[in-house]
This record gives C-alpha cells, sequence and structure tokens, in this order.
C-alpha cells in the first residue's frame, strides 16, 4: 500500500492496535505454522539466518547461536567484504554452528529475501532505514524474527512495521527488538516496583544519552553515493535517523515503559556544533526534547555527542513520594522513597538474554511478540527528532500520520540516494524554524 493511501492513525487508534503493555512487554501470539516442528520439550536445531554483517549483526548472531542447539546456516550483507568478516568471526567463535555453504552467502539489495528463505528465525541488523522493509519479507514468508532497534527512521516505515506485525500475530511468529533492557532484571524489577506505586504518582522523568563523538567515514575515491551513504550510514537520516532515533530511543523506551504509554506531544531545540564536516552528513550532534504524556507527565530528553564530554547514559524518576535513578553503564538501580531500596541481584548480560527468552519462546511455543512496543518508542524519537528539526511543537497523531518518507522505493549502488550533496561536498541539514516538522 502506497503512503497517500493509508487511513490516519489516532492515538487511541494506535495504543489500541499495538497493545503497549505496562510493563513494556507484549506477549501476543504463538508459534508460527513454519516452526511448529519446534513444539514444547523439544531441541530440534533451529536454523538461522543473518542480514546484515556490521558489528551488532555480529555481535546478534553470536548471542543466538549461544542459546543451545541453533546453527547458523544463511547470511546476507550489501557489502562481500561485511559479509566475509563477519562469517569469519561468528565461524571462529561456534565453529560447530556455523554451517553457511557458500551458494547461502548472499551479497546485495535483494540478498535478504534469499537468507530469510533458508531459516527458521531471521536476524535483521542492517541499518535501521532498510528494518521495515526486511520486517515485511521476514513475516511474508512466515519466519520468526529478531530485528535490532529503532524499527524505522520515519514514520511510514513506523507504520509498515505495525501493519506487518498484525500479519505476524495471526501466523502466530515470535519477534524480538533489540531494547535489551526489557531483558536487564534492575530495570525489570525496578519499573515494577514503580509501576506498583513506590514513588507514588510519577511527576516527571528525565532521560540520557550523553556521550563522545562518533567519527564520519572518507569517501573512497571509486565508490558510488549510494555505497558511501550505506557505508557511512550512521551520519544520514534515512538510514540511521539521527542519533535521537538510533540511540537515545533505548533511554526514551524506558521512559515510555515507566509510563506505560507514549507521549502525545513534543518540542525541542538541537544543532551541530562541533559536527560540521562533510563525513558527518546531515544529522545533528544534540537534541534536547521536552515530550509531554496524556496526564501531563514530561519527560525531559537529552542526547549529545561532543569530543570529551560530561557522559551520562540513565534515566529517573520523579514522584509524589520519592525519586529513582536508573543505570545500565554503572549496574546501579536505586528508589529513594521513604525507604531506600537498592537491586542487589546479580547482573546477567542483557543482550544474550534477549535472545535467551526469543528462542525459549521458540522451542516452547510461550507468546512472545516485542514488535509493538519496538515501534512505538522508535515512533517516539522520532516524533523528537521532528521537534527538533523544526523547532516546533510537534502532536503525536501528525507525527505518525506524516506522509513524507525518508527511505526510497528503489536501490541500486549505481542510483542516487534521496539526499545529495552540494558542489561543495556537504550535505543538507535541517534548520530549525525553517525546516518542516514533516
Amino acid at each position: 500500500m502506497k503512503v497517500n493511501q493509508e487511513p490516519e492513525i489516532s492515538r487511541r487508534d494506535f495504543i489500541r492496535t499495538t497493545g503497549v503493555a505496562a510493563a513494556g512487554l507484549t506477549v501476543l501470539g504463538g508459534l508460527s505454522v513454519e516452526r511448529s516442528a519446534h513444539a514444547a520439550g523439544t531441541d530440534e536445531t533451529i536454523k538461522v539466518a543473518l542480514v546484515g554483517c556490521g558489528g551488532r549483526g555480529t555481535g546478534a548472531a553470536d548471542q543466538a547461536l549461544s542459546t543451545g542447539n541453533v546453527k547458523l546456516v544463511a547470511i546476507a550483507d550489501t557489502f562481500e567484504h561485511k559479509l566475509k568478516s563477519s562469517l569469519r568471526i561468528l565461524t571462529d567463535k561456534h565453529p560447530e554452528k556455523v554451517a553457511v555453504a557458500p551458494e547461502n552467502q548472499f551479497v546485495g539489495f535483494d540478498a535478504y529475501k534469499k537468507a530469510i528463505a533458508q531459516a527458521d528465525v531471521v536476524i535483521l541488523a542492517t541499518s535501521p532505514g532498510f528494518r521495515p522493509i526486511h520486517f515485511e519479507e521476514a513475516v511474508a514468508q512466515g519466519k520468526n524474527v529478531f530485528m535490532e532497534k529503532p524499527v524505522g527512521t520515519d514514520a511510514a516505515g513506523v507504520r509498515r512495521v505495525l501493519a506487518a506485525n498484525v500479519e505476524a500475530k495471526k501466523k502466530k511468529l515470535k519477534v524480538g527488538v533489540g531494547f535489551q533492557r526489557h531483558h536487564f532484571d534492575g530495570y525489570k524489577e525496578t519499573i515494577k516496583k514503580l509501576q506498583d506505586g513506590a514513588l507514588g504518582d510519577i511527576l516527571a522523568l528525565r532521560v540520557y544519552w550523553r556521550g563522545g563523538a562518533r567519527a564520519g567515514l572518507q569517501r573512497n575515491p571509486d565508490e558510488t553515493e549510494m555505497q558511501y551513504q550505506i557505508r557511512n550510514w550512521y551520519f544520514f537520516t534515512w538510514l540511521s535517523g539521527d542519533h535521537i532515533v538510533e540511540q537515545h530511543c533505548h533511554n526514551i523506551d524506558v521512559g515510555n515503559w515507566i509510563k506505560g504509554t507514549h507521549p502525545v506531544r513534543a518540542h525541542g531545540v538541537g544543532g551541530r556544533q562541533s559536527r560540521i564536516s562533510k563525513e558527518c552528513g546531515q544529522i545533528f550532534d544534540h537534541h534536547y526534547v521536552e515530550f509531554e504524556y496524556e496526564d501531563g507527565t514530561r519527560m525531559f530528553s537529552e542526547c549529545s555527542q561532543f569530543p570529551a564530554p560530561w557522559g551520562m547514559v540513565s534515566e529517573h524518576a520523579i514522584g509524589s513520594k520519592g525519586t529513582a535513578d536508573l543505570m545500565a553503564d554503572r549496574s546501579l538501580f536505586v528508589i529513594r522513597a521513604k525507604k531506600l531500596w537498592k537491586h542487589e541481584g546479580r547482573i546477567k548480560n542483557p543482550y544474550q538474554v534477549e535472545h535467551d527468552d526469543l528462542f525459549a519462546a521458540i522451542r516452547n511455543n510461550t507468546p512472545y511478540n516485542e514488535a509493538d512496543y519496538g515501534a512505538y518508542s522508535t515512533m517516539t524519537a522520532i516524533m523528537g527528532r521532528m521537534a527538533t528539526y523544526s523547532g516546533t511543537m510537534v502532536e503525536w497523531d501528525d507525527a505518525l500520520n506524516c506522509k513524507t518518507e525518508l527511505v526510497p522505493h528503489e536501490f541500486a549502488l549505481n542510483i542516487n540516494p534521496p539526499v545529495m550533496p552540494n558542489a561543495d561536498g556537504f550535505y543538507p541539514v535541517a534548520t530549525p524554524g525553517k525546516s518542516e516538522a514533516c
């Protein structure tokens, strides 16, 4: 369906459609027809395909291969050298679990379709702009999915993920999303206490991802513009969503998890101060957003990428009875109310646990679907970017129904991507006060 043919989605329709659980983990659907051989109590080999062979994709495949009787049988990427590097790393670490024949090593823009066809479970870990396209194909083929966050870079992509997930639920597919904090005991226990009233009424939230600068990649003289942008994907909004979407979505997701819903509007400021080279493409180096929930609660959101910054990756809640701090990087989870409470449990690697949970659900035929709240938190971050890029107040319904598509409908290495450099080699950058929110 073309974007301009889609019906508008209201905030209440979105909540009803996505069914986001207050605890943050939506459990919908069962085992796919295609995966029905993996009934409860069996240990049949589960075949996995990897689509996207960068560092995160290779890491996710490593974690999937650490879940039991699992084999990697197919692999796909736009670039052959990335595929070969990932395959070498995974073979060295899991020599008995990597069985990727040469004919199942696929390169190119259509490689994902061929890899998905070989497997029971597909790992989707390309740059986020491709995520909705790849998720649609996996669902159409009836495959269980682990997809990295965010699940898209524009509202059109989020709508595609939501629509595909309706079909995933009908087929009873298992779907995991890489918001791994939902599989982190410190977060789960702390947020349950907050939702049970440990702080009384939640009055405000603060969420941060303030970190160091990330360098852009130099252009190779023999590559096309499309090749360059995909290789340097982080710095192009159509591919990454900007760092507020690609990275800070983790912290925004925690705020939504605590509230059990999404904001209804947002305004903010952002820009580029240190990120000014050609290699840094289009994205900002800082965003500040004030999100407002329907009950009036505000979530104050900061993310920045500066050289030698004051660093902070954390989430905080302010309630009528006290405060709470959640800090994954320090393994510190504290509620300061009438009584002080700290999470004392042993820290398990949440990147591994999210795969343990997904593959256990496949084997045991238990409900498991995280795509709706993955879309929910991705869209919140996109709404924040719309606010900072435009400098305006953005309403949820307007953001979700935005008809602007950042991601093109056609891909080839020899065609122009949706944004191009000017004569001096610089790319178009949003200007708050002049750029449109949608």
